[in-house]
C-alpha cells in the first residue's frame, strides 16, 4: 500500500526529554529538535474506537505513515506538532504505533484537551 501523496500532511515529530541536574534533582521536561516527516492524518472514528476512547473520542487522530523515523516501541509518548508550528510545544502525543508491512497506523492523542482551537 502507498500513501497517496495529495493526502499527506507535513508534521513535526519531538522526543520527550527528561533529565536531572548535577545533584540528581528532576528537571521539568522538554522537546528535542524537530523532524519534518508526512503522515496521513484523519479524525479517529468507527465503533471499536468509541468502546476505546468513549468521550475523549474527539481528541484522537488515526495516521499512516511510511518511513523509518517512528518505529514501534520506541516513540510512543514523543510529541507530534499537528496544527503547532515547528519551534513550540506539540500538541499531540504518540499514543500507539502499529506497524505492518508497507505502513504504521499511529493514534495520537490531543495534549491539552481544554482547548478546542485547532482540531
Amino acid at each position: 500500500m502507498r500513501l497517496k501523496e495529495s493526502d499527506l500532511k507535513t508534521v513535526y515529530l519531538r522526543e520527550l526529554i527528561h533529565g536531572q541536574d548535577e545533584e540528581g534533582h528532576d528537571l521539568k521536561p522538554s522537546w528535542g529538535e524537530a523532524i519534518e516527516l508526512q503522515m496521513n492524518i484523519q479524525s479517529a472514528g468507527g465503533s471499536v474506537n468509541a468502546q476505546i476512547w468513549g468521550k475523549e473520542l474527539k481528541y484522537i487522530k488515526s495516521c499512516r505513515y511510511q518511513g523509518d523515523l517512528i518505529r514501534e516501541g520506541v516513540n510512543e509518548n514523543w510529541g507530534i506538532c499537528l496544527y503547532a508550528t515547528s519551534n513550540s510545544d506539540p500538541d499531540y502525543l504518540i499514543d500507539s504505533i502499529q506497524t505492518f508491512f508497507t505502513h504504521k497506523n499511529i493514534t495520537l492523542e490531543k495534549r491539552d484537551k481544554g482547548s478546542e482551537t485547532n482540531g
